[in-house]
């Protein structure tokens, strides 16, 4: 959520950075003003009704004192319709907050004014490509979803029979392969300091709330039928990012670094007909998420290491990937800026995103009430709040897959991972 404030104080310049995301949300700002006028008179009333309420009191403790007894019951008579009159202009204060906040969250974050201006993701900006050689095939390259049928570790097939379509069934060596890819990841960034979690998959509406998945993305969150308000996780940014919601922490506790697997459960509602075969867009898939809470002034440091930090996940596994910062109009709703990090896929010969790294500023820490106290100052701060894939597992198992494909129909396993998987090639199990 912004900071009114901010948009009160400068409107034009508020309304120009959602424009440039593609927002059609100025009549909304304008809106959201306009109530704000609103409360802010109300609230002066109250404030002042509550002035004369209390000198009220204190003038019928003086008259009484000096036995001016007619006086004192009039002050008192005026006292109780000053109080009947203060209840009710403090109800009428409580539904024009109520109505200032609805609109208030279905503002997207402000682009920091590092990020390029841009309509869509042919805007973005490569910032870095082509991070090792691409593979060479003398021999026609098959996409992963056809390697790992053939192999024998995915079967689409009776995952379908289970569970409908756009889910997988990882077998044999499949399954090993993933779950050494979780194992790996999640060593890699414990040891670069990230503290290990492994949170519920199934949150409450609050804490959807305050990551910015409700209200806006409902309809791509599994809801619990028979429970009012518990979800199945998008991602594990959402418990992670919500540890400390309502919390006031101390400056020496910054900054937060987490880490966690957890399988994610998205319906992905408006995108059928798109990426359904293979591993690229199912609805039940595991990822390794990274979340910081930071101070703001170190949150734009915190990204380039955070983005750093999975990025190493790539280069120990020699996966040719690049790295984009998106323009204004291809960021998420939460964000302020966004690198994106595409890993190379030889069968489709293109790079796509296999990690989203986000500097949220305090957009989420303001919808969760989570703030810091400085150690020499007065008064708290809203936390900033970072959130990355460290990264998917699903399309790190099929970019490991294609691009380490054999013309045998073997898969070689990266060296960095051998320790973990056990063996360096993935055969046909016969």
């Amino acid at each position: 959520m912004i900071d009114i404030k901010l948009l009160t104080a400068n409107p034009q310049e508020i309304k120009a950075k959602l424009a440039s995301r593609n927002s059609k949300l100025t009549e909304e700002a304008d809106k959201i003003i306009a109530l704000d006028a609103e409360y802010k008179q109300i609230l002066k009333e109250v404030e002042e009704l509550s002035a004369r309420r209390n000198n009220i009191a204190k003038q019928i403790g003086m008259l009484r004192a000096k036995e001016s007894l007619q006086a004192a019951q009039e002050a008192t008579l005026e006292a109780n319709k000053i109080k009947e009159l203060l209840q009710a202009k403090e109800e009428i204060l409580k539904e024009k907050s109520a109505a200032l906040y609805i609109p208030l969250r279905s503002i997207p974050n402000l682009p920091d004014d590092s990020v390029p201006i841009g309509k869509d993701e042919t805007e973005n900006k490569i910032i870095k490509e082509n991070s090792l050689p691409l593979p060479k095939f003398d021999f026609k390259v098959k996409d992963h979803h056809e390697l790992g049928e053939a192999l024998g570790i995915l079967d689409f097939e009776r995952a379908a029979k289970l569970s409908g379509s756009r889910f997988a069934l990882l077998r044999g060596d499949g399954a090993r392969l993933e779950r050494s890819l979780i194992n790996f990841m999640l060593d890699m960034h414990v040891k670069k300091g990230y503290r290990e979690f492994m949170p519920p998959a199934i949150v409450n509406a609050s804490a959807l709330i305050g990551t910015g998945q409700l209200p806006k993305f409902k309809e791509d969150m599994y809801h619990i039928e028979g429970e009012s308000d518990q979800y199945l996780i998008s991602t594990a940014e959402i418990p992670l990012t919500n540890l400390h919601s309502g919390e006031v922490l101390k400056e020496s506790q910054l900054p937060l670094a987490f880490a966690a697997y957890t399988p994610c459960f998205r319906k992905e509602a408006g995108a059928y007909g798109k990426d359904t075969r293979g591993l690229i867009r199912n609805h039940q898939f595991n990822k390794v998420e990274l979340v910081w809470l930071s101070k703001p002034e170190e949150s734009m440091q915190t990204l380039e290491k955070m983005t750093a930090d999975a990025e190493s996940v790539l280069e120990a596994l020699e996966l040719p990937y690049r790295r984009i910062l998106l323009c204004t109009g291809d960021m998420g709703f939460c964000s302020a800026k966004t690198y994106d990090l595409e890993v190379w896929f030889p069968s489709e010969n293109k790079f796509r995103e296999i990690s989203s790294c986000s500097n949220c500023t305090d957009f989420q820490a303001r919808r969760m009430n989570l703030k810091f106290k400085r150690d020499s100052a007065k008064g708290t701060e809203f936390v900033h709040t970072l959130n990355g894939s460290g990264i998917a597992v699903g399309r790190t198992f099929a970019a490991v897959l294609e691009n380490y494909q054999q013309q045998d129909g073997s898969v070689i396993i990266p060296k960095a991972l051998r320790p973990y998987f056990g063996k360096d090639k993935i055969e046909k199990n016969v």
